[in-house]
């Protein structure tokens, strides 16, 4: 592709940093740089407490066995998100329930999680796509009114805000990605934010794979053995020194997300009064971090010889999630609640363009050129 959809961004200190934590003799993690990551996250998303994690899909994991889900327990998701959000929760016997999401930001509809409450639910997941935040006010309400957990699916969210609270702040759990697609990244990585203090302690314990190794080595036990369950979720110290060189740069990185963002999204105004496309559609209440931008076409027909035209432009457009309520694995361990009717139709018509750090002007003009010239033709 001569616009590939993404290129992993590097801010030109990483291998220092590496070479630093080699030279430090600790690589196997919980160094000098993921103390330093897990210092800046805490600061930056105002958590309690930050763990690094080798993936977003193992924070999930650990929010998981934190929220103590158990066989038949159900969690109130959208279908319309990563595998991981529901998977983590499977993986401990849980039953996704998937509710319909919104017409405007194609975040969890809100309006339909209560009715889809019954005495077995236990958690609400909500996803906050392409970085927008979901209605945590209404949320965090019918969760504090039914006594439900609340696990944040912030992948895409870091750097972002609802209202004046840091995306993953706000329900008890949440999970960020630094996955190489992300906005800040690690290669692989994620991080489990707690935010409500009750979790804090065994959350380390799940970390270090069941055992009490976090008190050991802070002189608070003589030795550490195994006390809980877990599995072995810390990163390596490389790929905390390779991150450590992004969350440094958080601010002005975002800048630059947001500056390509908003290229695309003044330049498709036409498109839209013309009724071909509808953009983005941003709530008031919410700052994002452009993470990602896309594009809804009028219906799957037009979606897809719109990708086609711009794949054989040399471009990297790409759909997104197939909803999981459809997949063989939602149909077996999912449960759907409403027909969710916005499920089907945004999904079907959404494409994503190419959006990243070191895109050049004449890459984001073709881009720009040929949507104009796939969808008018």
């Amino acid at each position: 592709m001569q616009v590939p959809f993404n290129r992993p961004y590097s801010t030109g200190k990483e291998l220092e940093y590496i070479k630093n934590a080699i030279d430090n003799g600790h690589l196997s993690g919980d160094g000098e740089y993921t103390k330093l990551c897990h210092e800046w996250i805490e600061a930056k998303v105002g958590c309690k407490k930050a763990l690094l994690t080798h993936s977003c899909t193992a924070a999930l994991e650990m929010a998981v066995i934190l929220a103590d889900i158990q066989p038949g327990d159900e969690i109130i998701m959208p279908s319309y998100t990563f595998v991981s959000t529901a998977n983590a929760f499977v993986l401990r016997g849980g039953v996704p329930v998937f509710v319909d999401i919104r017409l405007d930001t194609l975040n969890i509809d809100e309006t339909k999680i209560e009715a889809a409450i019954t005495n077995k639910t236990k958690a609400i997941a909500p996803v906050h796509y392409a970085g927008v935040g979901c209605n945590m006010d209404v949320i965090m309400t019918i969760a504090k009114k039914w006594d439900l957990l609340v696990i944040e699916d912030a992948a895409q969210g870091l750097m972002s805000y609802y209202k004046d609270q840091h995306l993953g702040s706000i329900g008890h759990l949440a999970a960020f990605s630094f996955h190489e697609t992300k906005n800040l990244i690690s290669g692989e990585g994620g991080a489990l934010s707690i935010n409500d203090p009750r979790f804090v302690e065994r959350a380390e314990i799940i970390r270090e794979k069941g055992t009490n190794r976090s008190k050991f080595f802070r002189g608070q036990v003589d030795k550490y053995t195994w006390v809980d369950i877990g599995s072995s979720y810390l990163p390596s110290e490389i790929n905390a020194a390779f991150l450590w060189s992004q969350l440094e740069l958080a601010e002005e990185l975002t800048k630059r997300r947001s500056k390509i963002w908003r290229q695309y999204h003044e330049a498709f105004v036409q498109l839209e009064n013309e009724g071909r496309v509808r953009r983005p559609i941003i709530p008031s209440d919410s700052l994002h971090n452009a993470h990602l931008y896309y594009l809804l076409l009028p219906d799957v027909d037009s979606k897809i010889k719109l990708l086609k035209h711009l794949n054989n432009k040399g471009i990297g457009a790409v759909f997104h999630y197939v909803p999981l309520h459809s997949s063989p694995a939602g149909i077996q361990y999912g449960k759907v609640f409403g027909d969710l009717a916005n499920t089907n139709k945004l999904s079907d018509r959404l494409i994503r363009l190419p959006l990243w750090i070191g895109m050049q002007q004449d890459d984001i003009d073709k881009v720009i050129n040929e949507v104009y010239k796939g969808v008018k033709n």
